[in-house]
């Protein structure tokens, strides 16, 4: 199971899981039925079905934990000092401007711990450790408001079109009004 946030199972999460396994597996020694197992243990009866087979399989040491399904390629420390380095701007690391972007920082991980990540990998991996998107609090200073104001006055309605149309038309598909 995976979540939101990131990551899979704790490991207290995983602990209960697994004595949820054991349990159904004195079930299973008792006789009982999946659908009462998977009712008292309040879990789906597929599952129960599949720790039976591996019950009936290997015996109950068939259904105690694996440990986590993966290891996470940055261990804690290692963020920690991927930590400082973000703290230091990207001119530093050798980029033109001041923006760290998530393929900025895959390199980064990659010149410094020779570890791979995928873009989607590295934003994962920032949020699992509290990280967030930011914007930007200022305007850039080339800004330049009356070239803004003018665009959006006379080339953004343009581009936009009209909100309504200006004749009656039609939701049908057979008539031409709706093409």
């Amino acid at each position: 199971m995976r979540y939101a946030q990131g990551g899979g199972l704790t490991d207290e999460r995983r602990a209960f899981r697994e004595q949820l396994r054991l349990e159904a597996a004195e079930r299973f020694r008792q006789g009982d039925e999946n659908t009462v197992i998977a009712h008292d243990l309040r879990v789906s009866v597929r599952s129960v079905q599949r720790w039976r087979m591996a019950w009936s399989q290997d015996g109950p040491r068939a259904l105690a934990s694996k440990g986590p399904a993966s290891v996470p390629l940055l261990s804690d420390e290692l963020f920690a000092v991927l930590e400082r380095e973000l703290a230091k701007d990207p001119v530093a690391h050798g980029w033109p401007d001041q923006t760290w972007t998530l393929s900025r920082i895959k390199t980064l991980i990659g010149r410094r711990f020779h570890k791979s990540y995928t873009v989607q990998g590295v934003a994962a991996l920032l949020k699992r450790h509290g990280w967030s998107c930011q914007v930007p609090t200022r305007r850039a200073i080339e800004r330049d408001e009356n070239v803004v104001a003018g665009w959006m006055k006379e080339t953004w309605p343009q581009a936009e079109g009209p909100w309504r149309r200006s004749t009656p038309g039609s939701s049908s598909r057979t008539k031409p009004d709706s093409r």
